[in-house]
């Protein structure tokens, strides 16, 4: 079943959602329903917000990763509602892989399409990824899979992980270890600022009390605050078809110095984001470029 929607409903009223519908939700399957919406296209004011929070450059061609805050809402409102098997708060965003087939332009109208799909097993519980397809006049230009994992007790044996609550829609996980080839500064105002731009109220971006409601000491950043981040690093030394992977490897708390590394590879380019002092990884992944067609 497919549900249209006219126009995205407000995250702030799908996060209320998400609390109030938390307790109870169990299952074994994720829902059939796809939320598509057409007729999308960007805000150029809000873009322009976006890009100057992400680092990119204003400009009429869309960053590759403003698409997912198009669809954002649609993600929410697949993730809040009843046939939904997991509660938000049980989330946790550990990677995130966008083709993207051209580049695509401020004007253009989208028509975004979510779903939930590949419902499996990790050795930390299960996980799934929400895809998202974006098309011009039936083209498909650009698609995106983010990978959430439900934390759970393995029913055999007791939890051995020290790793603390689970937390909404953030990373974890370890690796990096390359020299930087540059050092940011990320500010506190870091998560609120992109909340703005993106509509993305999780208050464990905007607030440490909430942050510390599930185990961080600080308010952190939005993991696609980060891949953006990334991305815009790079920009100007991209093809215009690429794909663009990462893990979320640990979260990325505010304020904080990181070092970026951003190496050329032989299709493309590695990224690795880590804490400036202890080396610790908070993202890694690779831009390569595309030829092939959106699956």
């Amino acid at each position: 079943m497919t549900v249209q929607l006219d126009q995205p409903p407000g995250l702030g009223r799908l996060y209320a959602k998400a609390v109030a519908t938390a307790r109870g939700r169990r299952g074994d399957r994720l829902p059939e329903t796809s939320i598509e919406m057409a007729d999308v296209a960007a805000d150029r004011d809000r873009l322009a917000s976006y890009a100057e929070v992400c680092g990119f450059r204003h400009s009429d061609v869309l960053p590759l990763t403003y698409p997912h805050v198009l669809a954002f809402p649609l993600a929410m409102t697949l993730m809040v509602d009843p046939s939904f098997p997991f509660p938000l708060a049980g989330l946790v965003h550990v990677a995130n892989r966008i083709t993207q087939q051209r580049p695509l332009r401020a004007g253009e109208r989208l028509t975004l399409r979510v779903r939930a799909t590949d419902l499996r097993p990790h050795p930390r519980g299960r996980q799934f990824d929400m895809t998202i397809e974006a098309t011009v006049a039936d083209e498909p230009v650009w698609t995106e899979a983010s990978t959430y994992l439900r934390r759970e007790r393995p029913p055999s044996k007791p939890s051995t992980s020290n790793a603390g609550s689970p937390s909404p829609l953030v990373g974890e996980g370890r690796g990096g270890g390359l020299p930087p080839t540059a050092i940011w500064r990320v500010p506190a105002s870091t998560g609120r600022r992109y909340a703005a731009v993106s509509g993305d109220v999780n208050p464990i971006h905007l607030n440490p009390l909430a942050a510390r409601l599930f185990g961080f000491r600080r308010a952190i950043a939005h993991g696609m605050w980060l891949k953006a981040r990334c991305v815009a690093a790079l920009e100007g030394r991209l093809p215009d078809a690429l794909t663009a992977i990462v893990e979320f490897k640990s979260p990325l708390l505010l304020p904080s110095t990181v070092a970026f590394n951003g190496r050329p590879a032989e299709t493309g380019w590695t990224i690795v984001v880590s804490h400036a002092a202890s080396g610790r990884p908070h993202l890694a992944g690779t831009v390569d470029r595309n030829t092939a067609a959106v699956s």
